[in-house]
């Protein structure tokens, strides 16, 4: 490629800074961007975004790029938080990541590297883009213990086209050697958790400051109560801690599980043992679909879908499409399938899209 002006999304983190140096070394003209996009509670106790800014001015000096801070608060918080919220208050579980990468990292953060006068835009995200006849395709990241496309599914041509993921091709392992190796500061600093730029928190105490609580009965499928939760909001389907409750009289140790909330009467639902049958889909419908190239995949063939990060792809197959819905259909029963999360479709190592799964 010859010499481009790339920016890059540079988070303070080990991943965007080897970003950052590897296109910097193949001689691009690169601008580091460090983004803002949560000032609520903004203290040393919970966010660490002004350690992450002196961590991404100390890279950006050393391999010699200019770094510039913007803030997109106001937009993470209209298109991203508030959406958060409502899901929450909906009874669902949703992913802010996803939708994170596709209003954020890859819109207004594109948008802006535009007026910088971008050719491209560059993030530390563990993907590939290759160009298959004229149209884009988003690769997994060649280390699948650390593939994110999951996470990018909602990208469409327009972004695809203006993005490098300069990192795609490489292991952690090779992320931190180059960074040792080149003496960049946080070659050490460990990942990044919790929710997208606010960081790690306790989540209930979090989610409680936004949205009210009711408590409600905890009971089993066959309506028996055997405990009192603190709010639907606070739980996930296939959740074991922190429900507050031991095992049966008559023997059955086995730990407990969410296995549906009921908005209804306020009351969330719990079997007993991981394999429980209440526990186990083996289909789901999704909406607010997404394909990135554009056009819908074929009904009936073999894919494979993950129905959450860190999960093993799942032999699958679209049944039918119903406007902005689909119906996907498992080879092997699915644990936890859980409404507001994503399922994301794969065709071999081609991310083709996906969509929130709704029931």
């Amino acid at each position: 490629m010859k010499k481009q002006r790339v920016v890059v999304g540079m988070s303070g983190g080990v991943d965007s800074s080897v970003a950052a140096l590897l296109l910097k070394q193949q001689g691009h003209d690169v601008v580091g961007l460090f983004m803002k996009n949560w000032e609520d509670d903004d203290t040393d106790a919970y966010c660490s975004s002004r350690q992450d800014f002196l961590d991404a001015a100390s890279v950006a000096d050393i391999i010699d790029i200019p770094l510039e801070a913007v803030n997109f608060s106001a937009e993470y918080k209209d298109r991203v938080f508030s959406h958060f919220l409502a899901e929450y208050q909906a009874g669902r579980t949703p992913n802010p990541d996803v939708l994170c990468n596709a209003e954020i990292k890859f819109k207004a953060f594109l948008d802006h590297a535009n007026l910088l006068g971008a050719d491209y835009i560059a993030t530390g995200h563990y993907a590939q883009v290759r160009k298959m006849q004229g149209a884009f395709q988003l690769l997994k990241g060649e280390d699948g213990t650390k593939d994110q496309s999951y996470f990018l599914y909602r990208l469409n041509q327009t972004q695809l086209s203006s993005t490098l993921f300069p990192i795609g091709h490489l292991y952690k392992r090779d992320i931190r050697k180059i960074a040792r190796e080149q003496k960049l500061p946080n070659f050490s600093k460990k990942d990044s958790t919790g929710i997208c730029f606010i960081g790690e928190r306790p989540f209930r105490e979090f989610l409680n400051r936004y949205l009210p609580h009711e408590p409600g009965e905890i009971q089993t499928p066959e309506g028996k109560v055997i405990g009192q939760h603190i709010g639907l909001m606070y739980y996930t389907l296939g959740q074991r801690q922190g429900l507050g409750i031991g095992g049966t009289r008559g023997g059955n140790d086995e730990p407990w599980f969410v296995c549906a909330k009921n908005r209804a009467e306020n009351i969330l639902v719990v079997v007993q043992g991981h394999e429980h049958p209440a526990l186990l889909r083996s289909s789901l419908k999704a909406a607010d679909l997404t394909w990135i190239s554009g056009e819908k995949p074929h009904c009936n063939w073999v894919y494979a879908a993950k129905t959450r990060y860190r999960q093993p792809d799942a032999p699958c197959a679209i049944v039918s499409f119903n406007h902005d819905t689909c119906e996907i259909d498992f080879a092997q029963d699915q644990w936890a399938v859980t409404p507001g999360q994503s399922v994301v479709v794969y065709e071999s190592n081609v991310c083709l899209g996906g969509g929130v799964i709704v029931e």
